[in-house]
């Protein structure tokens, strides 16, 4: 089971392993109170990609596109969170105020092979 968790929002029990999965440090927010287990930047967008979208909705399709894109070059770090999930429950931790919007939906459909129009 993968949940997706807020970074803000605080940690709890039911979460499990907890993975941040941004590629920077969610502002504001001390390695005490965040309670990461373990810091996945290489799954996360790459700069280019996070900068051109700038969280801006109009731009998701395409960024789903990019995105997928790229996880599609870390086949390993997908395996990776899937032998992870096999043994329990992973939360991924993200910074985006847009719980609809985010990167973190998009690794989760990969990882649970849930990918629109892929096998």
């Amino acid at each position: 089971m993968i949940k997706l968790k807020r970074a803000y929002e605080p940690p709890s029990k039911e979460d499990g392993e907890r993975i941040l999965v941004e590629r920077l440090w969610p502002r504001g927010l001390t390695k005490e109170k965040a309670k990461i287990d373990l810091w996945m930047k290489d799954v996360s967008p790459s700069p280019e990609l996070r900068k051109w979208f700038s969280h801006d909705p109009a731009k998701w399709e395409e960024f789903c596109r990019r995105y997928r894109s790229e996880l599609d070059g870390h086949t390993d770090l997908i395996k990776e969170l899937r032998a992870k999930g096999r043994k329990g429950t992973l939360t991924f931790v993200y910074a985006a105020k847009d719980e609809e919007h985010n990167s973190a939906l998009l690794l989760k459909e990969a990882v649970e092979g849930r990918v629109k129009g892929r096998k």
